[in-house]
């Protein structure tokens, strides 16, 4: 037999239990939908204080695949009237991952003095429960406390001819007489009224909150489409920037070039300002090499050049038949060598004179800057 139901634990320890177990994280976490947990709640909230013989818990379920998962479920007895005597079932009623959009799974679960007689028109030898409520399941008005009223009420109507005391010769049975000296459950209208109102209303602000929810994700992938527009646009900017400061950079060494060169050029005029050229026998006379390097460079620069003009020139006369080609060949032979060692010698001394160059830029550099 069924003893009586025990107390269930007080409202508040229940809601800081269901508060814990739907927050939680990680592999033991329930799996159910983050926007039904509210309502789970509510419904698990409901039903034990309308029927405080039922307790909360969480279990391990193994499905008919062989999976196991992590799940809530109401344990303990639903009150039956029969004869005018309250009977105790004992049932486990388990909220699977789809819930509340899907019906719950209802066992009764016997003990060992209790048999019933097969087969039973609501309960298959396993324990499954199978009632219309279950089948007529409707999401999001029904609930568990109007389920538990109907197996109460179907238990009621199966049970004249199927409860039986314990025998040896009879498998377990869902049920079984255990008196209890509480009176019938009747349900108040105004009660039953003053529910549906308030499943209604939780109803539309869980319907509210969704959409709201909905509203900001959209708003939010918005902002961060157009954070990354503007993660974009700020790294063009900082390359352009860069390249600005690049330019600059080439900009300033352009203008020290020319500020050395208007030194120098001023250096010459002061030097030159009171003479003559028609005083000078030679006209190249009136340009002076500063260093050795540039007086070099002139005299490479200028044989390279009377050699070209020269090359040119037998290149015609080989043309009009004035040059023998024996000959044209022997001087192009000579004159390339020639022309050759003053180009390689050109190019040392402009390095040369690049790398004095660039240290008499650095040293000027320093002088305007500060």
């Amino acid at each position: 037999m069924v003893p009586p139901a025990t107390p269930s634990p007080n409202p508040q320890e229940t809601q800081q239990f269901l508060s814990s177990v739907l927050s939680q994280r990680g592999p033991s976490a329930v799996p159910y939908s983050e926007d039904t947990k509210w309502l789970i709640r509510q419904h698990l909230i409901s039903l034990l204080t309308t029927f405080p013989s039922l307790e909360p818990k969480t279990a391990t379920f193994t499905h008919n695949d062989g999976r196991t998962v992590n799940l809530l479920q109401a344990d303990g007895t639903i009150p039956m009237t029969y004869q005018s005597v309250t009977y105790n079932i004992p049932v486990v009623i388990w909220l699977m991952e789809s819930y509340p959009r899907h019906p719950p799974c209802v066992y009764v679960n016997p003990t060992r003095d209790m048999v019933i007689k097969r087969p039973h028109p609501h309960v298959n030898p396993s324990g499954l429960v199978s009632v219309p409520y279950l089948h007529n399941w409707i999401y999001p008005s029904s609930n568990l406390v109007d389920l538990v009223l109907s197996l109460s009420l179907i238990f009621a109507a199966s049970s004249s001819g199927y409860p039986h005391p314990a025998r040896n010769n009879y498998p377990p049975s869902p049920y079984s007489p255990s008196p209890s000296p509480r009176p019938p459950h009747t349900e108040d209208p105004t009660e039953v009224f003053r529910r549906n109102a308030i499943n209604k209303l939780v109803e539309m602000v869980h319907n509210d909150v969704t959409s709201l929810r909905k509203t900001r994700e959209a708003e939010m992938e918005g902002l961060f489409g157009l954070q990354g527009v503007l993660k974009q646009r700020e790294e063009v900017l900082d390359k352009g920037v860069k390249e600005m400061r690049e330019e600059m950079e080439g900009l300033e060494q352009q203008l020290q070039m020319v500020l050395m060169n208007t030194d120098v050029l001023e250096g010459w005029l002061r030097d030159n300002q009171g003479k003559k050229l028609e005083s000078l026998e030679n006209v190249e006379d009136a340009f002076e090499c500063v260093d050795v390097l540039s007086k070099q460079m002139l005299d490479c620069t200028a044989a390279d050049l009377a050699i070209e003009d020269t090359l040119y020139a037998l290149d015609k006369g080989v043309q009009v038949g004035a040059v023998p080609f024996d000959q044209y060949l022997r001087s192009v032979r000579v004159l390339s060598r020639e022309q050759f060692f003053h180009r390689a010698t050109a190019a040392k001394v402009r390095a040369a004179q690049l790398q004095a160059q660039v240290a008499n830029i650095a040293a000027r550099s320093h002088h305007y800057g500060s």
